[in-house]
Parts: structure tokens; sequence; C-alpha cells
């Protein structure tokens, strides 16, 4: 099988939270407090949003928490407040889903237990009316061993922001030195195995929520999270993954899943929505008439199992393979028809896998656990795109390391589709970069050429950055969207520079990127 890790080997604010504590060496008082993993919120809606918090050192306790919501950062204009009950079965994380706030507000928020108080978050509600703006952080692929979320950090200090989306890898399941090993850095993973059980990825959870920028960017800003492999194994799927080995102990994959979706639930800032399949994360937020966010999941749902031989014509062939699963595509379709009919000027898919096509010079796909080695699932979201003419789709990506802006058109390479003019083109993509998870190998200036020859011969791909570290911004209004990439100085170290490297735009109706910048 043709995989993102061979590919990637191979191939070409903070300030007006009260309290301000931002991104910082961990203190001795910190050490010893009940909120040793931070706060965050999450799901925001026109009113309310999830809270999210962790009681540190409680054993087998049951641990009365009490949380308060308020307009202004010193907390004194309260809008909601309760007591919530952390419990030994939730590993002692909280979460509350606080009501009754209005649209379009800024929020703070703490929790207080056993006498002592949390570091004071803020948070946003979705608006509702009036919108003519909105800015997302966009980020994804997080390795704890391979350096230092730096990118967290910028992001924390933005004040511009509407919300923080995470596109999965949010942390890695592999053992130390298995992929990074982190001791240059004092970031060796914990446990000190790959982990399987439920108490292994509780840990692992909890080990990258004390990263000081991490913190910090979930103190700053609500998040919208989409799990992607790494939270389970890598190159999961609806029944199994590469990196689950019964034969080596890991279990069944039944029970491994289930186990990682908890924790997923129990550490993040996402709303639950049960089932009776259990738990699923595909959902949908709207920001007034200006977009649509709408979040999927393509890995753990309903995906099948990926080939192994990109030049498996017949398997490609096979219209029954999904990267979605059946229920999750209907979906998915409603939405955008639903979309475009309330007059939504925007509609961004925030979701895991570069869904433009990836060729090699041969050709042939590079990598089919992306959107290019499930094609009937990608045909059916481009032939509704044209059918219902339905316009304005940005897709927004994560998990490949590098950073991407395409056109999205069913022929790339064919006469139909004019890079220069976007005749052909349906929708565009961008695709983050890596908070720290490592691209290609090779030196700056043989990965600069890389780049020049993927954009000379792949006429729908815009742009492509190879070598840097940091996230996409996204800047919205009524008449473009504009992907602007920022990459930090570095990860082998904590530093506070970052730089606009490009920027690319797309007009209302255009479907067509242009370059900014």
């Amino acid at each position: 099988m043709v995989t993102r890790r061979t590919f990637l080997a191979s191939s070409a604010a903070a300030g007006a939270v009260a309290g301000n504590q931002v991104a910082g060496a961990v203190t001795a008082s910190e050490a010893t407090s009940r909120f040793q993993h931070g706060v965050a919120s999450g799901d925001p809606l026109a009113d309310r949003v999830i809270l999210w918090t962790r009681i540190s050192g409680a054993t087998d306790k049951v641990m009365a928490v009490r949380w308060i919501i308020a307009t202004d950062p010193a907390l004194a204009d309260i809008v909601n407040q309760g007591v919530v009950t952390a419990l030994p079965e939730r590993d002692h994380t909280v979460k509350v889903d606080a009501l009754g706030l209005s649209p379009g507000h800024t929020y703070y928020y703490r929790f207080e237990a056993d006498g002592q108080q949390s570091a004071t978050g803020r948070t946003r509600t979705l608006p509702e009316q009036d919108v003519t703006r909105l800015k997302l952080a966009v980020v994804s692929c997080s390795n704890y061993p391979f350096g230092y979320f730096n990118a967290y950090g910028r992001i924390a200090e933005r004040t511009d922001l509407n919300a923080v989306l995470h596109l999965g890898d949010y942390f890695y399941e592999y053992a130390p030195n298995e992929y990074g090993n982190g001791e240059e850095f004092g970031r060796v993973h914990e446990p000190a195995h790959e982990v399987v059980t439920l108490e292994d990825y509780r840990i692992r959870h909890a080990q990258y929520k004390t990263d000081p920028d991490l913190q910090a960017a979930h103190r700053a800003h609500p998040w919208i999270c989409v799990w992607d492999d790494h939270e389970s194994t890598n190159n999961s799927w609806r029944d199994g993954a590469q990196n689950h080995n019964p034969e080596l102990g890991e279990g069944d994959w039944a029970t491994r899943r289930a186990v990682a979706i908890r924790a997923y639930h129990e550490w993040l800032p996402i709303r639950e929505q049960p089932s009776a399949n259990g738990p699923f994360i595909y959902r949908s937020f709207r920001f007034g008439e200006l977009a649509d966010l709408i979040m999927l999941d393509t890995r753990l749902h309903g995906r099948s199992q990926q080939l192994d031989d990109p030049k498996d014509t017949a398997g490609l062939a096979d219209t029954s393979r999904t990267i979605l699963g059946v229920d999750q595509q209907a979906w998915l379709a409603e939405q955008l028809r639903a979309s475009k009919r309330h007059g939504i000027t925007w509609r961004l898919l925030g979701q895991q896998l570069m869904f433009a096509q990836l060729l090699g010079d041969d050709g042939v796909m590079l990598n089919t656990d992306q959107w290019d080695g499930y094609p009937a699932s990608r045909a059916a979201i481009l032939e509704q795109l044209s059918a219902e003419s339905i316009d304005n789709l940005v897709v927004l990506t994560g998990d490949i390391h590098t950073a991407w802006a395409m056109d999205i058109t069913p022929e790339p390479l064919g006469e139909a589709y004019d890079p220069a003019t976007g005749r052909g083109s349906l929708a565009v993509e961008f695709v983050t970069t890596s908070v720290t998870s490592p691209g290609p190998q090779g030196d700056a200036q043989s990965l600069a050429e890389r780049e020049q020859v993927v954009m000379d011969t792949r006429p729908h791909i815009h742009y492509v950055n190879l070598r840097d570290h940091g996230y996409l911004l996204l800047d919205i209004d009524a008449e473009r969207t504009r992907g602007e990439f920022w990459f930090v100085d570095s990860v082998v170290e904590r530093s506070s520079g970052e730089r606009l490297a490009a920027a690319y735009v797309t007009q209302a109706g255009a479907n067509h990127l242009i370059k900014d910048v």
C-alpha cells in the first residue's frame, strides 16, 4: 500500500484573557494544581459552547467542579454557572455545554475545584446575523517528539479569530523512537510504548495537554476538531488499520477503536453525538449567512479498506468502496444542497485528507489513503456540484505535513480545465502544513526545486510548500475567501517568529484560486 508516510519519505490575545497565562515553563505551583492540563472550549453554537477541563491528582475520588462563564475577563458579569462532577470513569475530565449565551459574543470562563481555580479561558459563540467577516486558523499533525508547538503559540496570540479548526492527528500513537524520538527536546512519548488500551490513550492525551503552547491556544479560542488516523492508529479505516497488529498482542480492532474514540471524547472539547453505531463526529456549523462549516469523518465512520496497489484498476472502479460511508455521503449531499437553498455564500468542508488529485510523474496516484483511492466518493461530490450549480466550496485539509493550494476539477490534465482562468474548476482546496510532523526529506534547495516541478507539471496545483511548519489562516467575507500560509521560524527551539509565506484568493462564484501574495 502507498501511504502518507511512504509518500513523504520518497516524494517531492491570550493577553486579553484574565490571568494572562501564556506559553512558558510549568511553575512549581502549577505542578501541584488541580488544573495541570489547562482549560478549553469548543463546538460553539449561537447560544452555547462546550467548556472543558481535567482535574489532576484526583485518583479514585469523585470531585465537585464549579464553573462560571461571564461577559468580562474579571468574571463579574456572570451569565451562567453551575457544578458538575469529575468522575474516575471519565478520567476526571469535565465537559459542560454552557447555555444561555448570545450570538457572536466573546465570553470568559473558569473552573474551581478543591479550593483552587483554573486559568481563565476566552471563547466566542457563532454569529447569527449581519456577518461580514470570518477568520479561522486551521491546523493539523502535531507530533510531540518532533519539536515545539510554536504554531499553537502564535495562534494563541491572535485576537482576530472566530475559531480554530483542528483537522486531525492531534496526537500520535507511536512508541518512542518509532516515529520521532524527542530526547533532544525533552519530549519523549508517554507511555513508553505504542498506545493501545484506554489507559494508554488517556496518558498520551494527558501528555500533549501539558504543552504550554497547546494550552494557550485552547485557552484563547474555541476549537472545532475532527480526528484523523493517529488518534487511533496509522492508516485506520472502519474495520482495521495498517498499524493494528493483533499478532503482537494489540487485541481486536473493535476494542481498540472504541477506547480511542472514548478517550478522544473525554479529552477534547467536542459535543458528543451518540448513535446506535456509537458516537460520530461529522457535524456542521453556521456562521450567519456568510459560511457553513461542514466537518467530515473520512477515517473511522464508514471508510472501506485502502487499496494496496495504486494501479488496481478493478478496485478503483468498485463503486461500493467509500471513504465516507453511504449515510455520511448522503448527509453531506443534503448539507451542500441546504446550504445553497438557504442562501449561504460559502461552504467550507473541514476534513482530513487531500481531496484533489496527487499524481506521480507516471500519472499514477501517490497515496491510496487519500481521496484518490476512493474515486467514486469524490466523483459523487463533484457531480453534485456541477449538476446542482453549487459554487463556493472550499475544501480544508490536513494530514500530509505540507502546504498546498489547488483548484478541484474532475480532470486536471484534461482540456476541459484551464488553470489560468479556472474554467472547469468546481471548487478549491487549501491544505495546511503540520504543526511539527516532518515532510519529505531533503535540503531546502532540493525541496524548493521539487515544489516548482510539481507546480509546473500539475496545472491544478497553484502552490506547494514541502519544507515549513505552521498553520493556515482563512479570511472570509462575502466577496472572497483568502487562504494565508503562516510558517513559524523553527520547531527545534521555542521561538516567537512567524511569517506570511503566501496567500491565495478565490472570488465568490469563481471556484478558482489566484495568487494574492
